[in-house]
């Protein structure tokens, strides 16, 4: 039990916080008149209605839900708004019906009051307090959930509170929280146990393939034929889908199966067998995930991608038992403009000689035809942002050393928070998987050139290791790579005089 002088202070405490509750109020006054901008008419009068009061503690089993029509309107009255009106509501229904903080700061108090009494007591005080701690539209949104098309209607409202909160139309503390008890709530409904996995097929219905066309993020379709070699011979293509959302994957894994670890992406994406052979079963060792796109930005922050790799690699081995080697072929979005902007950074500090060695700038400057110093920089950038240095041998001969050191620091060394700052590099590790090649010539294709510089890595599956992994880099941050990644980072901390 708590102390005397302790539950005074920590009751002292709830009294100040109740007096900067109402201060917060009258500083959030501007929230206020940002959404009274956008007004429209019959919004107030839409969540009164719509919006159900909490019920009391004691009534909370016994209360009837409220109408299935409440939701439909609340669905039916958002969909009708612009962009502006709808901040403009979602600002009104996250302050004027989350918590009541004058009922919860009281409950605190009684809380406190009770520590000395008997345990029953006090979990009653605590549960008690816990319940009033709910947003009143929480209640509304589990209702929309059981409407046709409720949870689909959430997802999208769900990404709507996200572009508000990354484009900060709103600073607002209460969109935070709306978007944080509607996150809670997604992840519930989308647990991996409420999810099914499906294996998509040229038999599959149109329209599921048509959407895995059209979401398709890392390398695009080009046509329905280019299409059906993806889910043809020595192909596999996933997705998660969940019945309150039929028809609509929400996360989709691409798979090649071949005989060793594919080191480009072009012998994937467009050199295919007849698209009529059979699978020869020798010739397939080896599962390249080559592509991972979640489809829903409602979505984001509800874990799926890491869990649908896991029940693939499953699928996999129970169709392949042979199979040993399990690896993706990933791009490595950012490293083109990281390289520019360090270029541009020790350019302006006058330490662009520290980046290469002596050697490697002479070769620099005799291929690019520059001056030493500031102008075999630029002339450095210029390569990298236009890739013209693709079509000439010998300046894809003297970057070559350079790029792939500076693209294994980028993935292994340049953090966020101490995790990987490339945000694919990121969701491997976390997964478990290994560091474990850095590839030339990867990805010649104009976006990979522009975006990595025509570099991709595998993130190497050993399935007895990724637990281990997964935790080391999870809870110690440390990057478990192979000696080819670890033997580039050190020649550029030696080349780049770390």
């Amino acid at each position: 039990m708590i102390s005397h002088p302790v539950v005074r202070a920590l009751r002292s405490s709830v009294r100040c916080w109740r007096h900067r509750a109402v201060l917060g109020a009258a500083l959030e006054a501007s929230d206020v008149g940002s959404w009274r901008r956008y007004s429209t008419p019959g919004m107030e009068e839409v969540l009164a209605r719509v919006v159900a009061p909490l019920p009391s503690y004691e009534t909370r089993d016994k209360s009837p839900p409220p109408p299935e029509s409440n939701s439909l309107e609340f669905m039916h009255f958002y969909r009708s708004l612009d962009r502006e009106d709808r901040l403009g509501f979602l600002s009104k229904l996250s302050q004027d019906f989350g918590v009541d903080h004058k009922t919860v700061s009281e409950l605190a108090v009684k809380l406190l009051d009770t520590q000395l009494r008997d345990p029953a007591t006090v979990l009653q005080a605590e549960d008690r307090l816990r319940y009033n701690l709910t947003p009143r539209y929480k209640q509304l949104l589990s209702h929309i959930s059981r409407v046709e098309g409720g949870v689909k209607f959430l997802v999208d409202l769900r990404a709507d509170l996200i572009e508000i909160i990354s484009s900060k139309a709103s600073e607002s503390a209460h969109i935070r929280d709306l978007n944080g008890t509607l996150k809670g709530l997604l992840s519930e409904w989308f647990s991996v146990g409420l999810l099914r996995l499906e294996r998509i097929t040229w038999q599959s219905p149109c329209e599921i393939l048509q959407k895995i066309s059209q979401y398709e993020a890392v390398h695009p379709v080009r046509n329905w034929t280019d299409l059906k070699r993806r889910v043809g011979p020595y192909r596999r293509c996933y997705a998660f889908t969940h019945a309150a959302m039929p028809g609509e994957p929400l996360v989709v894994l691409h798979v090649a199966l071949t005989e060793d670890i594919s080191d480009n992406i072009q012998s994937i994406v467009r050199e295919f067998t007849n698209l009529d052979s059979e699978e020869d079963v020798n010739k397939i060792n080896s599962a390249i995930f080559y592509s991972i796109s979640s489809t829903q930005a409602g979505l984001q922050g509800v874990e799926l991608g890491n869990y649908l790799i896991k029940r693939v690699v499953r699928e996999l081995q129970s169709e392949f038992p042979h199979m040993a080697q399990f690896s993706s072929l990933s791009p490595i979005p950012g490293f083109s403009s990281w390289l520019q902007g360090l270029l541009s950074q020790y350019r302006k500090e006058g330490r662009g000689s520290d980046l290469l060695s002596e050697q490697e700038w002479k070769e620099v400057e005799q291929a690019t035809d520059s001056t030493p110093g500031s102008p075999a920089v630029d002339s450095l950038r210029k390569l990298i942002v236009t890739g013209e240095w693709t079509r000439s041998e010998r300046l894809s001969g003297v970057l070559e050393p350079v790029l792939m050191r500076l693209c294994a620091w980028y993935l292994y060394g340049e953090k966020r928070r101490g995790f990987a700052l490339n945000p694919v590099a990121n969701f491997h590790l976390q997964n478990g998987a290994t560091m474990w090649r850095l590839n030339w010539h990867a990805d010649t294709s104009p976006r990979g050139v522009a975006n990595s510089c025509g570099i991709m890595v595998n993130y190497r599956y050993f399935l007895k290791e990724t637990s281990k992994n997964s935790a080391l880099y999870l809870q110690n941050k440390v990057i478990t790579a192979s000696e080819q990644v670890l033997g580039l980072v050190s020649q550029y901390q030696k080349n780049s005089k770390l």
